[in-house]
């Protein structure tokens, strides 16, 4: 859909207005219009190093993958799916690239990190055929799909994934969207705190990012902007305060987080 190796970003200005373009050695082209629909270059350059950089959409939803790793099933002993395993995160649980991940007041157990793949839709589809998924996608970028791990199964009678997913700043998405890479040949890597803690092989999913666009474009509408969220391998634990946790992926970038005192 989109042009090899165009970074697209999200930012606002000193004076809070917000801009969105392409960046190339830190520096963004500003654009008008519509990131998903006929973008406009302008003559305005800015350093990224001048703004604040922001989610790099803004998604109706986030749909996150469950037990999409094969080594993490194996670890696991979870059998492997046969359909794509998901949950819906809102879009007011966005966080963008060096913002805050903030406790929520009401939970004061663990809370994890997961670093993701994210697959960037970028037209209005539905019923998506394997071979159009290109066609739709905009984009690619990296996730952190924070977690409170102990809301899960607190009460034994509901398993509270929405909850436990869903409060404000659990969905870091960043730093940018990006065409031009093979989903499926990129892996994944976790540091924390300058020490690797996941790296793992997209190809190692049971679902491809293009057929996870495929299939769930089979169960619901997917808008401009909606991330779905690939799933995480093994070595996603615990975050301690102020631990940086980066997400790196080839030809994106790397999105950093810090869970707040």
């Amino acid at each position: 859909m989109m042009s090899p190796g165009v970074r697209w970003v999200r930012f606002a200005y000193a004076d809070g207005r917000i801009g969105f373009g392409t960046v190339h050695d830190d520096v963004v082209t500003v654009h008008s219009g519509d990131m998903f629909s006929g973008p406009q270059a302008s003559d305005e350059r800015v350093s990224l190093d001048s703004v604040e950089v922001l989610a790099p959409c803004q998604p109706t939803k986030v749909i996150a993958l469950w037990n999409n790793l094969r080594e993490a099933a194996e670890k696991q002993g979870w059998s492997a799916p046969v359909q794509p395993l998901y949950f819906l995160k809102p879009a007011s649980s966005l966080v963008a690239h060096r913002a805050p991940i903030v406790r929520p007041s009401s939970y004061s157990g663990r809370i994890l990190y997961e670093g993701e793949l994210g697959v960037v839709i970028g037209k209005t589809c539905v019923n998506v055929a394997i071979e159009e998924v290109d066609d739709v996608v905009f984009g690619y970028t990296c996730v952190n799909d924070v977690t409170a791990l102990d809301l899960i199964n607190e009460d034994a009678s509901f398993a509270q994934w929405t909850r436990a997913k869903s409060f404000d700043t659990f969905a870091a998405l960043g730093p940018v969207i990006a065409s031009g890479i093979d989903p499926g040949a990129v892996h994944v890597t976790t540091v924390v705190g300058g020490k690797v803690r996941q790296h793992y092989p997209v190809s190692d999913m049971f679902f491809s990012p293009r057929q996870l666009v495929s299939l769930i474009s089979r169960d619901m509408t997917l808008s401009p902007g909606d991330v779905i969220a690939c799933g995480t391998s093994t070595g996603a634990m615990p975050m301690r305060p102020q631990v940086p946790i980066d997400v790196q992926i080839e030809g994106i970038g790397v999105l950093t987080n810090a869970l707040a005192e």
